[in-house]
């Protein structure tokens, strides 16, 4: 399903199914034996959406016209909970340490099915507004309130497409732009185009009082190189050609949701706004986690820098 400008989705398929990929590695990792995050939600969610070739996460004997394909199939699964395992660890501590520092407004940038509202100690007072697909949001918690379950900070949900107004939505929503704010935008990048990451960024620029904070997960240039591309795109044919044979249907061609263009690097665009930041690479963040990936495993993870940035603080 390629992409055009005014695309919808709901959760299973386009972009939407991508979130149910990254709740499958973290309900994953959960279910490890020593995991670095506890997501109680992900399953839950796994299991309202019904099967999936997402389930392929939990699966103790991979298919043979899998690892035919790629024989290091299993390790790259694990590669990948590690690597979400360990950008959910990032923007929780974010997100805690932001509140811990008095913020007590944060802004979810396309949510997906990040369930941080329900499941982080938030301090009394705090406030989180989650915007995306009207169709993922209204999954999500209607998901959770069939399971009678509380948010512990005030949940604001704003349906909107990123590439609409949504500024005027979230104050709309009640967004105070006059109090310092924690933003994320994890997993959310190389589904925009270069020309939209801008304008996201602005806008995000334009609502951020001294002392907001914002945390990123940003993608390299190398990330969007016609090198890494034509990997990308073959690797994705020979596992879609498998799981045809499989009789999975539903594994969405992620190759062909992305917008593959270079962009200006987020640690410069912030620093040349007035953000201080710090940066550390997807590889080191993986290690100091313990979820380290074989040098020989080519793309065992992406190529992404996770950012963090204070709004005044060069």
């Amino acid at each position: 399903m390629a992409r055009t400008d005014n695309d919808t989705w709901d959760i299973g398929e386009s972009v939407g199914a991508t979130a149910l990929g990254v709740a499958a590695g973290r309900a994953a990792e959960t279910k490890s034996e020593n995991p670095l995050i506890v997501d109680p939600y992900a399953q839950v969610f796994l299991d309202a959406a019904g099967d999936g070739i997402w389930n392929i996460y939990f699966s103790d004997d991979l298919p043979a016209e899998l690892t035919d394909v790629d024989p290091r199939l299993g390790e790259r699964l694990t590669a990948m909970t590690g690597y979400i395992a360990s950008r959910t660890k990032f923007f929780d501590e974010f997100f805690l340490a932001a509140a811990a520092a008095g913020v007590r407004q944060s802004v979810i940038l396309a949510a997906g099915l990040d369930a941080r509202a329900w499941r982080l100690a938030w301090p009394d007072g705090s406030v989180v507004y989650e915007i995306d697909q009207p169709k993922v949001l209204a999954f999500k918690t209607g998901t959770l309130e069939s399971r009678l379950a509380t948010p512990i900070a005030r949940h604001v949900g704003v349906a909107i497409d990123l590439r609409q107004d949504w500024p005027a939505a979230l104050r709309q929503a009640g967004f105070d732009p006059k109090l310092p704010t924690a933003w994320s935008a994890e997993g959310l990048l190389p589904y925009l185009s270069a020309e939209a990451q801008e304008l996201l960024f602005e806008r995000i620029q334009g609502l951020s009082a001294p002392g907001s904070r914002i945390a990123v997960e940003a993608f390299t240039n190398d990330f969007y190189s016609a090198e890494a591309v034509a990997r990308r795109v073959e690797q994705m044919a020979r596992y879609r050609q498998a799981a045809v044979k499989l009789g999975r249907e539903d594994m969405a061609d992620t190759g062909a949701l992305l917008y593959e263009e270079e962009r200006t690097e987020v640690v410069d665009w912030l620093r040349a706004h007035g953000w201080g930041t710090t940066a550390v690479t997807a590889e080191a963040l993986m290690a100091g986690n313990g979820r380290s990936v074989a040098p020989d495993l080519e793309d065992g993870h992406p190529q992404s820098v996770f950012v963090e940035g204070r709004l005044g603080q060069l």
